[in-house]
């Protein structure tokens, strides 16, 4: 006879945050939804894939109830799509939609920008510049990998520290989910290492947000933020059109 085994690996990401959960007393659906989330964001779903309930509550060993719970939520962020007496599936956004959404979100983000430059301390400053560093170092690997996952990092590190210099929860809040729907957006394209050819025209847009609110310059940050996430959908177009077969 033989058995199954139903729980996480040893080791396993899914192992790991399931004994913090056992440790912490954090509750397991919110558990499941971390790992699910984290797992859209970085792309290791495709837009329009099915998600079987059934595999997750074998992988972590579960019962079906926090697997729903957990996608209930992600549905709320619309990040999946439920059908009831059908089955889940990632959400799949049309490219107009998605050109909505970006400018849409480059407003929003270049008007934190804007209450930024009046707003930011020195010692913030100084903390912007030491992400943007990383960044720079990004630039002069050569593998496409490194270089794609770590502009998703530090990318988000370098914006919410300008979201910090603002001084508002309510923006910060707000823009945090933008962040994670702007995440989704490009890792699920289909893309492989998206954004990183662009890492060199990225970063330059960095910089000059940087100095426009070093220059405590608003008009000028409003107008630098706007462009740099504006400008995400023709690099996902160009990344997108130079991966098709020739």
């Amino acid at each position: 006879m033989t058995t199954t085994d139903t729980g996480p690996k040893p080791g396993s990401e899914a192992a790991a945050l399931l004994a913090n959960v056992r440790t912490s007393g954090a509750r397991l659906s919110s558990a499941l939804y971390d790992i699910l989330k984290n797992r859209l964001l970085e792309g290791r779903y495709a837009a329009g894939e099915k998600i079987v309930v059934e595999s997750i509550r074998q992988e972590f060993g579960v019962s079906k109830q926090p697997v729903m719970d957990a996608l209930r939520r992600l549905s709320s962020d619309k990040l999946v799509h439920i059908v009831p007496q059908v089955g889940c599936e990632v959400v799949s956004y049309a490219p107009r939609e998605v050109e909505d959404f970006y400018t849409l979100f480059g407003g929003f983000e270049g008007t934190i920008a804007a209450v930024a430059a009046s707003r930011r301390t020195e010692a913030q400053l100084l903390e912007l510049d030491l992400i943007s560093a990383r960044v720079d170092a990004l630039i002069t690997s050569h593998d496409p990998v490194v270089r794609a996952r770590g502009y998703r990092v530090h990318n988000r590190e370098f914006h919410a520290a300008i979201h910090a210099m603002a001084h508002s929860r309510i923006m910060e809040e707000t823009s945090q989910r933008m962040w994670d729907l702007s995440d989704f957006l490009i890792n699920t394209t289909g893309i492989t290492n998206p954004l990183s050819s662009a890492l060199p025209d990225r970063q330059h847009d960095h910089h000059e947000i940087t100095e426009a609110i070093r220059n405590r310059d608003a008009a000028a940050a409003r107008e630098a933020m706007e462009r740099h996430i504006v400008g995400t959908i023709a690099v996902i177009r160009d990344e997108s059109n130079a991966q098709l077969p020739s």
